[in-house]
């Protein structure tokens, strides 16, 4: 008899790793990057080799939910937050395609600034700065940077915040 095409959501199909635990895997890593953690470092947290976190990492392991609960708290975020953003159904091309976004990115993801890790260090960092007005400066010195390379596209973009004020 042939197997269906469909599945319930969270369901691991014959081979493959859950489109679930691929979700969850895919939110411990990017959280773990943005606060400038190694995998080293979050394992020992939470009593696993870096080996056994990346298998976590990639959704070919499951995170058992007392493992999951201590990486929420070493990780400084409620455990909700593995699930943000997950749907309530996928198909099995849509698993497929997420298991290969993991191993294998896309051009256009290799390229998204927002997912290089370069990027989340930098917001990383950036958080890590507790005076508001500091960040504040950060930020603005940033754009400055920004307005005199010629081929940055935030010069074009307009200004956040108040407007400048008017000289009399």
């Amino acid at each position: 008899m042939a197997a269906k095409s469909t599945k319930r959501a969270g369901r691991r199909t014959k081979g493959g790793p859950s489109d679930v635990d691929v979700h969850v895997g895919e939110r411990v890593k990017a959280r773990r990057i943005e606060l400038g953690m190694s995998q080293q470092e979050l394992g020992r947290l939470i009593g696993i080799t870096f080996q056994q976190l990346q298998k976590n990492e990639r959704g070919v392991n499951r995170l058992s939910a007392s493992r999951l609960y201590e990486t929420a708290r070493a990780l400084d975020v409620p455990v909700g937050h593995f699930f943000e953003g997950l749907s309530s159904e996928f198909d099995t091309a849509t698993r497929k395609a997420v298991a290969s976004a993991v191993t294998h990115p896309l051009p256009s993801q290799i390229d998204d600034p927002a997912l290089k890790r370069e990027t989340l260090d930098m917001v990383g960092a950036y958080y890590g700065i507790r005076d508001r007005k500091v960040r504040q400066q950060i930020v603005g010195t940033m754009r400055a940077l920004a307005r005199t390379d010629g081929g940055s596209p935030i010069h074009d973009r307009p200004r956040r915040g108040r407007p400048p004020k008017k000289s009399r």
